[in-house]
């Protein structure tokens, strides 16, 4: 929603440069696509490292 708000803004202010943005968002968002894949698996990994951490301390009762 908060980015159609900037589209219609821009536009307002410069009608050929939203249509070139709205052409080239898709584009930006596919080159953007695979970092946001390895955040998300790197999020993966210390959620795992951190359930193998802490699983002695849950069964144990401490944390």
């Amino acid at each position: 929603m908060f980015t159609f708000i900037l589209w219609v803004i821009l536009a307002i202010f410069s009608l050929p440069l939203a249509i070139g943005v709205l052409i080239i968002y898709p584009f930006i968002w596919l080159l953007l696509l695979p970092f946001r894949l390895l955040g998300i698996a790197v999020d993966v990994v210390f959620q795992i490292l951190k359930g193998i951490i802490l699983f002695p301390f849950k069964i144990l009762k401490i944390v």
